[in-house]
């Protein structure tokens, strides 16, 4: 009953929630639920600590008890419109209705009351009409620097008078009015005011973000805004062109061609990179990008957000998607605007007609103005990108040839020599294919062409997509001229058929001798896909003397038990997930699985078939794969599937057939291997 009571409770939340008009409505109706405990008309509110912003709180503020990264600590205040009565729980009695300038006194803005009697305009708004007064907090207007507050007080009224007008509007707006994108004519020479309405409940006008909302009066309305907005009458393009902290990103919007889109209608926000930003850029870089008009257009793109995002309405990282076609990740850590994790933004919201600026002091570099070797560097594959620099292979990395890169991880290199041989240098050579590449465009069984004179296959699972053991660990680096694709291992290009590879490999020699016995080996030489998980010589010698005798005199035997261990389909390691099955040539199925030991990285997780660790993955054949493993693998014991509650009498009764079962099912395949030739039931360990 208890379970049914808490979630009729949870739909009628989401339900109350979603009814709402705007995402305003939305937070602060979220806000009176979470506040309802304490009395009717309480809204929950969070404060970041160590600071004096507070926000109505959304579902996820509420849980992660964070704003900007920053903790915050929730307070229980009366909701828009309603205020205490001494003796009554909560806040019962609505507001009542007074004047404008009465209102100011009421809802905390007696700065902007004690202004507005200085300039002569109290008598305009104790009377007659209908307005909306976007009106600064007490805390707007001590934060305006010292010399614009003496400026506007001091001019015989007549600048105060013109602020405090372009704060208002000739008519009655709520929140419900103030939609994303609109404009409305000031009482300031008819100059706009720019409403945005983002989707976490933040409402800004001119970037300052309304903080006390729809406090009603008798001739109009008051909403409350964090600081004191300034006259808007330039497009962006006007802005960086008066600005000479942005000489640099001037000429390069020029020389891109963006000049129009910044000057004609539209709702942008510009990341700005100051002179500074240009000047961190290595000069080689810079030329280049300076010189490439499209690696230059794509630069300046990746700077500019397809929607007008003011810093105030950010309360959480969230991607945005820029021109340039991707996403940039904009955040806040505590006072501090940050882009892709970094406190780049240095100064914020200088708002023009046709969109916002925030200026950054480092460029914004996106993967397609980049050449490989940038890619590469300061990133997951530096260890690579020395080593393409040691092999003399830098002209690939930085020319303008439409290549793709084959880049392992830095993991893939742990315990590897790193020495530039010759045999190194050769590899490296065959992890640069011929042609430009999308991960996406790849197809099961296609042959891709390196420098160095190989041909590689590339292999769909449903897990990964892999280019011969080496399987793509991230989404494709599209650079200016060459994509790179980043991969979880250091390529081993085939060197054989399966049976070559394992007369060259020592530990194999008893494995072959067997195969040679059993008459496979034209099988392990032929065209084909094979995935053997081929026993080593330690496999062998790990059975009784008297059984390995008796297996190696006994070819049918023999050729069954190495079939068991052939897999009918190619399977490198990284498609192995945590229940792959594996048909063999004889016998039912190989189940594999993956473990990863405490404090290992999981891209080096440990394969497991039929239980048996394989202790060597991944060695690569013309026709197939191989796989080494140090025990003769057997036959799983068929699983036990029951209905029946844990622990129940006939649970346990079913537990003990099974594993009696067991036995007699693992004895029978093992008759059944040997019942061509062998006249013993003696089990082979």
């Amino acid at each position: 009953m208890k379970r049914l009571t808490l979630f009729a409770l949870a739909i009628t939340l989401i339900a109350t929630v979603f009814a709402a008009k705007t995402p305003y409505q939305a937070v602060l109706q979220h806000s009176r639920i979470r506040g309802r405990a304490h009395g009717p008309n309480v809204c929950a509110m969070q404060k970041i600590q160590g600071s004096d912003k507070k926000y109505f709180t959304n579902c996820k503020q509420w849980y992660h008890r964070k704003i900007c990264g920053k903790p915050t600590v929730v307070s229980y205040e009366c909701c828009p419109g309603y205020e205490k009565v001494i003796g009554e729980k909560g806040c019962p009695a609505a507001l009542p209705l007074v004047n404008i300038y009465k209102t100011l006194g009421v809802v905390g803005a007696t700065t902007t009351k004690m202004y507005s009697e200085r300039a002569k305009l109290q008598e305009e708004i104790e009377g007659p009409g209908s307005f909306t007064f976007f009106a600064p907090s007490n805390e707007a207007w001590a934060a305006l620097p010292t010399e614009i507050l003496d400026a506007l007080v001091s001019n015989v009224n007549i600048e105060l008078l013109n602020a405090l007008h372009y704060h208002m509007i000739n008519k009655r707006l709520t929140s419900d009015d103030l939609k994303h994108g609109a404009a409305f004519p000031s009482m300031y020479q008819d100059f706009d005011v720019h409403i945005h309405h983002y989707s976490n409940g933040i409402v800004t006008v001119n970037c300052a973000r309304l903080v006390k909302t729809d406090q009603h009066a008798t001739n109009g309305i008051v909403h409350v805004v964090d600081r004191v907005i300034t006259a808007i009458t330039n497009n962006i393009n006007s802005l960086i062109d008066t600005d000479d902290d942005l000489e640099t990103l001037r000429t390069a919007v020029a020389a891109a061609g963006l000049t129009n889109l910044l000057e004609n209608e539209g709702s942008y926000t510009i990341f700005a990179p100051t002179n500074e930003a240009f000047e961190k850029i290595p000069p080689d870089t810079l030329t280049r990008i300076l010189g490439d008009p499209v690696a230059l257009k794509d630069l300046l793109n990746y700077h500019i957000l397809k929607n007008l995002h003011c810093s105030e309405s950010i309360v959480a990282g969230t991607p945005l998607e820029t021109l340039q076609g991707t996403v940039l990740e904009v955040g806040c850590d505590g006072k501090d605007m940050t882009i892709n994790g970094k406190a780049v933004v240095t100064q914020r919201d200088k708002l023009g007609t046709n969109g916002v600026i925030h200026y950054v002091n480092e460029l914004l570099i996106p993967d397609s103005a980049k050449t490989l070797l940038e890619l590469a560097e300061g990133s997951v594959v530096t260890t690579a990108s020395k080593l393409f620099k040691d092999a003399d292979l830098t002209g690939h990395l930085i020319g303008s040839e439409a290549v793709t890169l084959l880049a392992p991880l830095n993991d893939a290199f742990k315990d590897r020599s790193l020495a530039m041989t010759p045999d190194m240098k050769k590899l490296l050579r065959n992890h640069i294919l011929k042609e430009k590449f999308s991960s996406k465009s790849l197809y099961h069984g296609q042959e891709l062409e390196t420098f160095g004179g190989l041909k590689l296959r590339v292999f769909v699972f449903r897990n990964n997509l892999c280019i011969e053991n080496a399987c793509i660990a991230a989404h494709d680096k599209n650079g200016r001229f060459a994509n790179m694709f980043i991969v979880d291992k250091l390529l081993a290009p085939p060197m054989g058929t399966v049976m070559d590879i394992l007369k060259a490999d020592n530990r194999f020699s008893t494995l072959v001798g067997a195969i040679q016995k059993a008459g496979l080996t034209e099988l392990l030489n032929k065209k084909g896909t094979y995935t053997f998980f081929a026993p080593t010589n330690a496999a062998f010698s790990a059975m009784p003397p008297a059984d390995l005798n008796r297996l190696m005199r006994d070819p049918n035997e023999l050729a069954n038990i190495l079939k068991y261990h052939i897999g009918e389909e190619f399977l490198v390691s990284g498609a192995v997930t945590s229940h792959t099955r594996l048909k063999p040539l004889t016998g039912d199925k190989l189940e594999l699985g993956t473990k990863r030991a405490p404090l290992q990285e999981p891209r080096n997780s440990t394969v497991y078939v039929n239980r048996v660790p394989v202790v060597e993955t991944d060695l690569m054949a013309t026709n197939g794969v191989v796989h080494a493993v140090d025990v003769i693998i057997k036959p799983l014991p068929p699983k036990v599937v029951s209905d029946q509650p844990e622990g129940s009498t006939i649970r346990r009764a079913s537990a003990m057939w099974a594993g009696s079962q067991v036995i007699k099912n693992d004895d029978l395949f093992q008759k059944v291997l040997r019942s061509h030739s062998s006249r013993t039931m003696s089990r082979v360990q």
